[in-house]
């Protein structure tokens, strides 16, 4: 395999000292230790997500050659300035570091940042929205942000304690939703509330110990579901501040993973706007 180009920006590479490779070397380590603003997708399902995103874009893509000829659909979305190296599987493995990659990576960034006032301005009449509290499983956050993309969540807003939504585990289970729903993802939890209180906004803490069933509360205009860390939950002090509802359940058993949880109470509190 030579190094040359072909349609415009794809480019073949044998070389694993090119530079051009530098961003993708190593990824597991740099899951640990930040990308600078920027982030790995994987697959041909999220950098489709990625490629079609108003609020991130590819800075470069990595595929191996054996993909590259089904790859056509895909590169016809991404901006001719955009390179897309291709490699041999057995570099792909080498430069990534791992071998689960699906062929197919992308480097992308974040175009402009979003201003939590702006998200919640942009929620229309009924609708939906999430505020994470202290979320710290990337499994979870990419769960809950799929499902806030099922039910048509306006936005989540997710405070300076939960984890990163762009770490690359988030966005594979995602399948690229933290791509494509909005967030924002700063400030203290009760800076995150006052604002959405501020804007009239009903909002919904979901708590197993709350004495209100879910499927009880009336629905009634723009709406924001409250969610806490798994074992110890919401803060007390919002507890006893906000509206809370519960996810009925078997009293033999305490409480639901917090992921599943939002899909139970998103379905119940849009069931709505599908019918």
């Amino acid at each position: 395999m030579n190094n040359h180009t072909v349609n415009n920006s794809v480019i073949f590479i044998n070389d694993l000292a090119d530079k051009r490779l530098g961003a993708y070397l190593n990824i597991k380590e740099r899951d640990l230790t930040g990308r600078q603003s920027r982030f790995i997708a994987e697959g041909k399902v999220v950098l489709r997500v990625l490629l079609q995103s108003a609020q991130f874009e590819a800075e470069s893509l990595l595929i191996t050659e054996n993909k590259l000829a089904g790859m056509q659909d895909i590169l016809s979305l991404c901006s001719s300035d955009v390179p897309v190296y291709v490699v041999s599987s057995a570099h792909m493995d080498q430069i990534a570091g791992f071998n689960v990659h699906r062929g197919i990576l992308a480097v992308g960034k974040r175009k402009t940042p979003i201003d939590i006032n702006t998200l919640i301005k942009s929620i229309p009449e009924n609708g939906l929205m999430l505020i994470l509290c202290g979320i710290s499983n990337h499994d979870n956050i990419g769960s809950i942000f799929r499902n806030a993309a099922a039910f048509e969540a306006s936005c989540v807003l997710l405070d300076e304690t939960c984890c990163d939504p762009l770490y690359r585990k988030a966005i594979r289970v995602s399948v690229g939703a933290t791509l494509q729903v909005p967030y924002t993802h700063n400030g203290q939890i009760d800076d995150i509330i006052k604002a959405v209180a501020e804007a009239g906004i009903n909002l919904i803490a979901l708590s197993p110990q709350s004495t209100q069933s879910l499927y009880e509360l009336p629905a009634r205009g723009r709406t924001a579901l409250l969610l806490g860390t798994e074992g110890d939950g919401l803060p007390p002090h919002l507890l006893t501040s906000l509206q809370t509802a519960r996810i009925p359940m078997s009293r033999h058993f305490d409480s639901l993973n917090v992921a599943t949880a939002s899909g139970i109470a998103l379905s119940c509190l849009s069931r709505n706007h599908f019918e």
